[in-house]
């Protein structure tokens, strides 16, 4: 198994959102097709940030005429984004290959895909064709490997958190509280979050009580 780490950068109507707004998103972008000459892509987003953020953020959304059918349940989001054939580099997903985790899109506006294949060909030719299009767009290859399946994540369906619990787990992953050596700690991050020091601990010690069980059968 093939697989492509990307940095990407573009006019992307969720990432001039994170930027501005300072909300990161986790994301799955659905299977993309085109008719009468433009690109459909279904989507579905989970926001993280201060709710105010969030907030702004889907407000400025709905102004966009790019964006139909958009449903809002709290921090998670749906729509139809429709654009000109090959403008974003979704238009050039391929059905031979696979999104191995969520999107990643930070609050600098940049993404980050992984991806696998069986072949490599299909992997470098996204590549080829993402770096065609050059104007205003930025990417970067992180990492093109082969793999040991076992290697590979693919999502699964995971214990439901609550909403705080989320917050707090995408606040400590994307912060570095789990990095060797550690980047943050729970005091900085409930800062971050705005609770208390006790209840971010709270938040999380519950949310990694529901997942690490589950990650634990993986490995057994």
């Amino acid at each position: 198994m093939w697989v492509v780490k990307l940095r990407i950068k573009h006019d992307c109507t969720i990432a001039v959102r994170c930027k501005k707004f300072k909300v990161t998103s986790f994301s799955w972008s659905l299977m993309p097709f085109e008719k009468g000459g433009k690109s459909y892509t279904y989507q579905m987003h989970h926001l993280v940030g201060k709710e105010e953020n969030i907030k702004a953020f889907i407000k400025d959304l709905k102004e966009d005429k790019r964006i139909t059918n958009l449903e809002v349940e709290k921090n998670v989001i749906f729509f139809i984004e429709v654009r000109p054939r090959k403008e974003i580099p979704s238009s050039f997903y391929n059905p031979e290959m696979f999104y191995i985790k969520p999107c990643l899109v930070d609050t600098d506006g940049y993404e980050v895909w992984e991806l696998a294949s069986v072949h490599r060909s299909v992997l470098t030719n996204l590549i080829s064709e993402l770096e065609k299009i050059k104007k205003d767009f930025e990417v970067k290859i992180l990492k093109l490997a082969e793999t040991k399946l076992s290697d590979v994540y693919y999502p699964r369906i995971t214990p439901k958190l609550t909403k705080q619990q989320k917050i707090a787990i995408d606040l400590a992953v994307k912060h570095g509280y789990y990095s060797v050596p550690r980047k943050a700690n729970l005091e900085k991050l409930s800062k971050i979050m705005g609770v208390s020091l006790s209840t971010f601990q709270e938040h999380l010690r519950k949310a990694e009580g529901r997942l690490i069980p589950d990650l634990l059968k993986e490995i057994e």
